[in-house]
């Protein structure tokens, strides 16, 4: 076996792994494809008989592809990182597939991926690599072209605002269909008192309905506030599906067939704290929702 041939090899046996590192960094299914095939490009190019640890160094080109990918989308005006939902993974309430599961390892919510989202390029490529991979400072230092030191310092912000934003879920997922189930019933119901009793008083409901739909979009918080919204939106055309968000209890909604939401639920202590939707008809139509 020649080295191209060997390396090809290894790089395959790595590809979940890294596209979960470009999954996490990105927040985007497509984008994290790229990275990596970006980073094959690069490392097909490269010596690698004097690597010593190679899954560690893959991991740091990848990181590195989509650390430039993250500064780019910074900078483009028509792409700005607020407001954008990140991509969801959906599954079956069964489970999700083994390409899925290697992606959610950690529990990667979609509540942590929008926080990740406010976070600066270099303090989600530190907490990211630091608090998700276990890649030590002095490897991720010269990515940013910091210190160790410097490092360490914004993988502690990021973890700060992380822990101050990111809910942390129920565990137990059937107890979290249970509340979402209650949610949905009381919803095409319209009623607003059994909504109002699910959802947490601080819950705060995102939905991202992109460019073809941004009457969509919003932020809403409180009870009250997201349980008339609720009612609003229901409709009796409004075909919902039980599936898995990110590995969390979740919903896909479909009008004629057609998807027309992902709803992602984050459930704590039994009630509703959050509510991610992804309304975008462009984004919903790239989707595998055969669920």
């Amino acid at each position: 076996m020649d080295e191209q041939q060997w390396l090809t090899e290894q790089f395959e046996e790595h590809r979940s792994h890294l596209r979960a590192v470009a999954y996490r960094m990105l927040g985007s299914l497509s984008e994290a494809d790229d990275a990596v095939q970006e980073a094959w490009l690069r490392v097909s190019r490269a010596d690698a008989n004097d690597v010593e640890n190679l899954g560690g160094w893959l991991t740091t080109i990848v990181a590195r592809v989509s650390l430039n990918m993250l500064r780019s989308r910074k900078h483009r005006r028509e792409q700005p990182l607020e407001g954008q939902m990140p991509d969801p993974i959906v599954s079956p309430e069964t489970g999700p597939n083994p390409e899925q599961e290697a992606l959610l390892a950690d529990s990667v919510g979609l509540a942590m991926l929008v926080v990740l989202e406010t976070l600066t390029p270099p303090e989600r490529l530190a907490f990211v690599l630091h608090d998700m991979f276990a890649v030590p400072f002095d490897e991720i230092a010269p990515m940013v072209g910091r210190t160790p030191t410097a490092t360490r310092q914004l993988a502690s912000r990021a973890r700060r605002r992380v822990q101050g934003q990111a809910s942390v879920p129920d565990r137990d997922v059937n107890r979290q269909r249970e509340v979402v189930a209650a949610f949905h019933a009381a919803a095409r119901r319209g009623d607003f008192d059994a909504l109002v009793a699910v959802l947490d008083p601080d819950v705060v409901l995102r939905a991202d309905g992109g460019e073809a739909a941004p009457q969509l979009t919003r932020e809403v918080r409180g009870a009250e506030a997201v349980a008339a919204q609720a009612v609003s939106f229901s409709r009796p055309d409004l075909r919902v599906t039980p599936a898995l968000v990110n590995g969390a209890a979740g919903m896909v909604t479909f009008v004629d067939g057609r998807p027309f939401s992902v709803l992602g639920f984050t459930v704590a202590d039994g009630k509703i704290v959050e509510i991610d939707v992804l309304a975008d008809p462009a984004r919903l139509r790239e989707m595998d929702l055969a669920i």
